[in-house]
């Protein structure tokens, strides 16, 4: 089989690329542009990939194509249905970032929360040594413990990130679906969770459903002045919103690792504000420890492993039926 890695450098160098045990001719990019794939698919049986794109028309075009390996858990840059129709068999990696995004989500909120960047800012440009104090108070620094957690997604990373809360003595409490007429077990109201929460963290998966859930109605109802954490997807907040929150002190800071657009266009009103003490963007490396990244790449491997034996494992769509 020829295999083809489209995107080497989305995956970190620290990283031990192995390669599969069958019989195999390897290629690999460090980068593709959507212009690039027809030629260097040409031929190929086994496609990795992690953000470039895989459209229909190009799908239509790779008739020795049969297994395509998605070095992520989103799958939303390949067009599934073409898959099917061509018997295209999409493998993504699941539960490699069961430790990293938790941890990353929380190294935001205790930043945030205790005011770090702030704090380090001010020693930086001499105010400690300014102020004849032994310390001094700029800006507000808060416990965890005591406080609410709300979460929105209860899949594996929301669940990792809820026992983070508990482990801190945090009131941690899962938001049931916006909209929703009725409250599961073990869910809260989508608005009590909303209007309670001293920290709201994101961890659902971007849909037409959940595209913009927290904008200008969610944040005008956020008495609490919470910390708005997000290290899920873009496209969840509306953006523009979250920066006229903070104008206006509706939540008290904001801690985001993915944005709409990636990398950011200019016009993306957070890098705007990205001076502000209350405010860190980091570009999207919640997932990326060194071993989660490993793991991604170990599971990566299994898939191919199965398919050739026969067994696809973490198939999407109806060949993964």
């Amino acid at each position: 089989m020829k295999i083809a890695f489209l995107d080497r450098s989305t995956i970190g160098p620290s990283v031990r690329i192995s390669k599969p045990s069958f019989p195999h001719d390897w290629v690999e990019y460090d980068n593709t542009s959507p212009k690039e794939v027809l030629e260097k698919l040409h031929g190929v049986q086994i496609c990795i990939t992690n953000k470039v794109p895989l459209s229909a028309d190009v799908l239509k075009q790779l008739p020795d194509l049969k297994l395509i390996c998605i070095a992520a858990t989103g799958y939303d840059k390949v067009d599934i249905a073409t898959c099917d129709e061509q018997g295209i068999v999409v493998s993504n990696v699941r539960g490699y970032a069961v430790n990293t995004v938790p941890e990353h989500a929380f190294a935001l909120i205790f930043a945030l929360r205790r005011s770090l960047v702030g704090y380090r800012e001010d020693v930086i440009n001499g105010e400690w040594q300014k102020s004849g104090k032994f310390c001094f108070f700029n800006h507000p620094i808060k416990d965890l413990s005591g406080s609410r957690l709300g979460i929105i997604g209860s899949g594996t990373l929301g669940k990792g990130t809820a026992r983070i809360g508990e482990a801190l003595g945090m009131d941690v409490v899962f938001a049931e679906r916006k909209g929703a007429t009725e409250v599961r077990v073990g869910y809260t109201a989508w608005q009590e969770v909303i209007t309670t929460s001293d920290v709201i963290s994101l961890h659902t998966p971007l849909t037409p459903e959940t595209r913009g859930i927290i904008s200008t109605p969610e944040f005008e109802a956020m008495p609490q002045k919470p910390i708005l954490i997000n290290t899920s997807r873009g496209g969840l907040v509306d953006e523009a919103a979250l920066v006229q929150a903070l104008d206006k002190q509706q939540i008290a800071a904001t801690g985001f690792d993915v944005l709409t657009t990636e990398p950011p266009q200019e016009d993306n009103p957070l890098l705007s504000i990205l001076e502000r003490p209350n405010v860190i963007v980091t570009p999207h490396v919640a997932w990326a420890s060194e071993e989660a990244m490993q793991a991604l790449w170990d599971q990566l491997i299994s898939h191919m492993e199965s398919f050739q034996k026969g067994t696809p494992t973490n198939a999407v769509g109806r060949t993964g039926s």
